[in-house]
């Protein structure tokens, strides 16, 4: 099989195109002939280092992907075999990920995908939607599975709503039936936030959003899912409510966090930090179950027209790809791998 591969943190230039065996799969594990792999800022972070500590002496990337189960391990139902679907984790304390022809997983990390829902949904799910879905189900009022009518009645605030993350908490909260208010920093993103599923898009570069979000949502909100913590931390407290939660799973630009300690006791906010290695088996397992709920509910399709713009490439130009990602390319960055 073809599999791109590095065996030293750096560029994207370290990463190689290789002819590799079939991988067997293990007790508990399925073999995936991948159709799409999905490209997250985790794996080219992962790629360059130093933070992230190279575990193996040769890695294929990428956590996320969908394909076709075509062989299974011990302890795994042959039935599985055929069967679509979409990967989680893949590359998560792996040498193999999705940049591969082939890659074995744990079972449950291969989630069964309807016929009705393409492989670029599958791939574009992962990572943005494990973590929206996180994001999502950590209030102290409100609840720890998602369904349609879960978050009827709240307000969710999605942070920069054309990002990968911001998109899926988009289409993830108003599936489950809350009111959704988007950030964003101009007239292209908004429209792309709109296109998700947004109800209501603010620019926080122009007049007063705060104010904005206040007369959306004169009570304040219930949860901020934030991608730039330090740059929104003013504002994300400015509109939450008393006993709201402000759940951040990265912090965009850098800027460092300065807490007023009094005014967060008096609102009782809970400030939630999340990624997705430690968040727990069954958090996670919750998380899946209730993802691909919505995606047999056709609620988390893809595409410039549903608010996510696709950007694709072959298998050998994944370094092209990464490159991409690191550059910011607005949307969903995937890598064609098998038709």
């Amino acid at each position: 099989m073809k599999a791109i591969v590095y065996r030293d943190n750096g560029g994207p230039d370290v990463l190689r195109l290789v002819d590799r065996d079939l991988p067997v799969p293990g007790p508990g594990e399925v073999r995936v002939r991948v159709a799409v792999s999905g490209i997250n800022p985790t794996d080219w972070q992962a790629r360059s280092g130093p933070a992230h500590t190279k575990q193996f002496s040769e890695v294929t990337p990428h956590l996320d992907g969908a394909g076709v189960i075509d062989a299974v391990g011990a302890g795994v139902e042959r039935s599985r075999v055929g069967q679509r679907v979409w990967l989680f984790m893949a590359a998560a304390g792996r040498p193999t990920g999705t940049a591969a022809e082939f890659t074995v997983v744990p079972a449950e990390r291969a989630v069964p995908l309807p016929d009705e829902a393409g492989f670029d949904v599958g791939a574009a799910l992962g990572v943005p939607a494990l973590t929206a879905h996180r994001a999502l189900t950590v209030a102290e009022d409100g609840p720890r599975r998602l369904r349609p009518g879960a978050l009827d009645g709240a307000v969710v605030l999605a942070a920069g709503g054309a990002g990968a993350v911001g998109h899926a908490v988009i289409q993830l909260a108003r599936w489950a039936g809350a009111t959704v208010i988007s950030t964003v920093s101009g007239p292209e993103k908004a429209r792309l936030a709109t296109a998700a599923g947004a109800h209501h898009v603010v620019n926080y570069r122009e007049g007063d959003p705060a104010a904005e979000i206040r007369r959306i949502a004169p009570d304040g909100v219930d949860i901020v899912a934030e991608v730039a913590l330090g740059a929104n931390i003013a504002l994300d407290l400015a509109v939450l409510r008393a006993r709201g939660t402000i759940a951040t799973y990265a912090n965009d630009g850098g800027k460092p966090v300065e807490l007023d300690v009094r005014h967060n006791m008096v609102l009782n906010t809970r400030l939630q930090f999340l990624v997705l290695y430690t968040a727990g088996p069954q958090a996670r397992a919750a998380a899946a179950e209730d993802i691909a709920g919505a995606v047999r509910d056709g609620a988390l399709p893809v595409g410039e027209e549903h608010g996510l713009p696709l950007t694709r490439f072959p298998l050998h130009r994944t370094a092209d790809a990464h490159r991409a990602v690191e550059s910011g390319t607005v949307g969903k960055v995937l890598v064609d791998i098998t038709s």
